[in-house]
């Protein structure tokens, strides 16, 4: 029979273990660069960024980005910027993004650029107000160079149309800028565009890429998000591409599967995935980019070409066309944004060099 414990002696064991968690976290917390204080971000985090040699550049202007091959990863755009990814997560929190943004990491995607700068998270949640989103793809383009990529599930999907909304000045004429490492918002309608240092506002600002993984009317309902319910498969000029992905004959997305358009000029593209596909297992992805068979068949993949997934891989690959094609269309713009930066740049209008 175990001897039992005195009180006292489990009350000070319990204390001990606390402040030696405390203290793991604290020395954690040092371990890890200072975020900047509020004014400073602009010049302190960015000057810490060198700017990318000749060479690099014009290896990365070099890029073809719709061929982009494992090796150009790998060997070039490994060392050019990158934008940030947000990734966000559908209405239930224990189904979280991070397992996709790992599979863009073992990919070759920079993992800084991935991470949340205030709390390392790689999957931020879907209850969140889009307007302070908006506000803060504003502030990560004036200081960093680069407007950030939206991946969203569910109802993270849901979320990513309705920033894109904010952006086109939808839902109000004015959108305040946000800074994500104080919280806070700047109380300034404009930013100062880095590529060519003239004040611009917030509306009308366009995210390089986005796309929104069976995203589908019945939570909106269900949620009360009655603004969303027409404008679900409408995506707006505040996006350069967009890919909405459709499950056939999805429950959770009340069967909708009536493909997404475009409002005005917005390259829209609708990827139907099999009824086999899992509504909440779609994040599941990490391992489809260490098996080597799954790895090659995803980096030969182009939208369009209906190739099958292969049968030998060993694993699941019910997972495997969304994840190839957001992986195709990262990279692609992965390279679009790193080049749109270096010529401008080269041009001299340029405020930061953006970087990882």
């Amino acid at each position: 029979m175990r001897p039992l414990v005195p009180r006292r002696f489990a009350v000070v064991r319990h204390t001990v273990l606390a402040a030696m968690l405390a203290a793991g976290a604290l020395a954690h917390a040092l371990a890890q660069p200072f975020p900047p204080q509020a004014g400073e971000v602009a010049t302190t985090r960015l000057a810490a960024r060198p700017p990318i040699d000749a060479e690099t550049e014009a290896r990365v202007l070099a890029v073809d980005p719709d061929h982009i091959s494992a090796a150009d990863v790998r060997d070039v755009l490994s060392h050019a910027p990158a934008p940030r990814i947000i990734c966000l997560q559908g209405s239930v929190a224990l189904i979280t993004m991070q397992p996709f943004a790992e599979f863009l990491i073992a990919m070759g995607y920079p993992e800084s650029r991935l991470r949340n700068p205030v709390d390392g998270s790689m999957s931020q949640s879907s209850f969140a107000d889009s307007e302070k989103l908006a506000g803060t793809l504003a502030w990560y383009y004036e200081t960093e160079g680069m407007v950030p990529m939206l991946i969203g599930h569910s109802q993270g999907g849901m979320l990513v149309i309705k920033t894109l909304y904010e952006l086109a000045g939808e839902f109000n004429d004015k959108l305040a800028v946000w800074n994500p490492v104080t919280d806070q918002s700047e109380r300034r309608f404009t930013i100062t565009d880095p590529l060519d240092g003239k004040d611009r506002p917030v509306v009308g600002l366009k995210v390089p890429y986005a796309a929104a993984l069976a995203t589908g009317r019945l939570f909106r309902i269900l949620l009360g998000q009655w603004a969303m319910l027409d404008r679900l498969r409408a995506i707006p000029d505040s996006v350069d591409e967009f890919t909405g992905f459709i499950i056939e004959w999805d429950p959770l997305a009340l069967f909708g599967s009536d493909p997404y358009r475009a409002t005005g000029t917005a390259r829209v593209r609708t990827v139907m995935l099999p009824a086999s596909t899992s509504h909440i297992g779609m994040p599941q992805a990490k391992e489809l980019a260490l098996n080597p068979v799954t790895r090659a068949w995803i980096d030969e993949y182009r939208p369009g070409r209906g190739a099958r997934p292969p049968a030998d891989a060993g694993i699941d690959t019910s997972n495997i066309i969304h994840a190839a094609d957001i992986w195709y269309s990262v990279r692609r713009h992965w390279a679009l944004e790193a080049q749109k930066l270096i010529r401008a740049h080269r041009e001299g209008g340029v405020t930061n060099s953006g970087g990882q």
